[in-house]
């Protein structure tokens, strides 16, 4: 394994001093990411989109449960699967009770949506324990409009702001290739005002690295997240695939 140089602790704190500057630079440079992301401007939603919930026919609105923020985790589980995403299942084990309540202390609401029937989602949610809103958008246009369903027969052919077309020209054919309709990942937030429901940031891919919180902790680590693309190469004997399912 290629690990990090052996070094006197005067010479390891030197090093790490130079790097806690480029760390705050970095801290700057997020939080100012920050306020451009709270200045985006924000969309109303004028559909009617109806939700099946475990208390029955919902509303967007409802889904915020009186709170005036909204959280909405597009989880990937199509309606003809058995059970949900590998991936968006690993990041959701993650999600505590502590998480779900520090955000409602700000007044935010967590929930998650997938096109599945509800009776899938609420069997897959008992068999991994969780206890998270979980909404179906089945026969709906929901998981189309907010770009996490695919299929370029309908006009809804981009992912991440990405056209397929792109996707492909960029090394990544099997956006464009494989059978369409298909889900992929995704976290809308929303804002409700004066009983006004607005949309108001989307994110998709590497964006959604935050939602179960392990990568974050791996990265402060010698040997990261131990996967194919990482530098420096040979910091683990067996490395990983992008894929953060944590199977393995």
């Amino acid at each position: 394994m290629s690990l990090p140089k052996i070094a006197t602790r005067e010479e390891w704190r030197k090093a790490r001093i130079e790097l806690l500057a480029k760390e705050k630079e970095l801290t700057r440079r997020r939080d100012a990411l920050s306020v451009d992301r709270r200045e985006l401007p924000m969309v109303e939603i004028e559909k009617d989109y109806v939700f099946d919930g475990p208390q029955g026919k919902v509303g967007l609105a409802d889904i915020f449960e009186g709170r005036p923020q909204l959280l909405l985790y597009h989880f990937m589980f199509a309606p003809d699967w058995d059970e949900g995403c590998p991936s968006c299942t690993a990041g959701t084990d993650e999600i505590s009770a502590g998480f779900l309540d520090h955000l409602r202390t700000r007044d935010t609401t967590y929930a998650m949506v997938s096109r599945a029937p509800l009776e899938k989602l609420e069997g897959w949610k008992a068999k991994r324990g969780w206890d998270i809103p979980w909404y179906s958008s089945f026969g709906t246009d929901f998981n189309y409009d907010f770009g996490v369903t695919i299929d370029a027969s309908r006009g809804f052919g981009e992912y991440n702001y990405r056209t397929l077309d792109e996707y492909a020209a960029a090394g990544q054919e099997s956006m464009k290739t494989a059978d369409q309709p298909y889900d992929m990942p995704g976290l809308s937030c929303f804002l409700q005002v004066d009983g006004r429901v607005f949309h108001t940031y989307s994110q998709y891919a590497r964006g959604l690295e935050s939602t179960g919180g392990s990568y974050y902790f791996l990265d402060l680590t010698a040997l990261g997240r131990q996967e194919e693309w990482e530098e420096p190469k040979g910091r683990t004997e067996s490395a990983r695939s992008a894929t953060p399912d944590f199977t393995s």
